[in-house]
């Protein structure tokens, strides 16, 4: 029985343990959205960005206007990361995204993907929605 128990505890630490560290990667990779001057956007196409995001799967984790999903990929628009961060995710990925190498995915491609994602209006102010002012 105490050696049961012990298991336990050491897996919930190895849990909290991989959860820490998958938090820690996601505000390192997401959590500065501030675009250098030096940081230039890349010419794509945004229609061809969005069939692009649909066919390679990226709406299965981040859903169809990249607005990311319940207990799956984060939040990619409106307002996307800056593309170098964008690209090292895409490419190198922090936690459990698989990589979309260039063998996948070219830099033209990726680029249309972020035009996609560039595109995605902002959702309207509450201060906006007669519904939620209850009028």
């Amino acid at each position: 029985m105490g050696n049961q128990r012990l298991c336990v505890t050491a897996a919930t630490r190895l849990l909290a343990l991989g959860c820490l560290a998958s938090a820690l990667c996601f505000v390192f990779f997401f959590g500065n959205r501030e675009v250098s001057a030096q940081q230039t956007k890349p010419a794509g196409n945004a229609e061809n960005g969005k069939k692009l995001f649909l066919s390679v799967g990226c709406y299965e984790c981040h859903n169809r206007e990249g607005q990311g999903g319940a207990g799956t990929g984060p939040r990619l628009a409106p307002n996307p990361l800056p593309f170098s961060s964008f690209i090292h995710q895409l490419r190198q990925p922090a936690s459990q995204m698989p990589p979309y190498t260039e063998k996948v995915l070219s830099e033209a491609q990726v680029a249309d993907i972020y035009a996609f994602l560039q595109s995605v209006p902002k959702p309207p102010a509450v201060s906006t929605i007669p519904l939620l002012q209850g009028k």
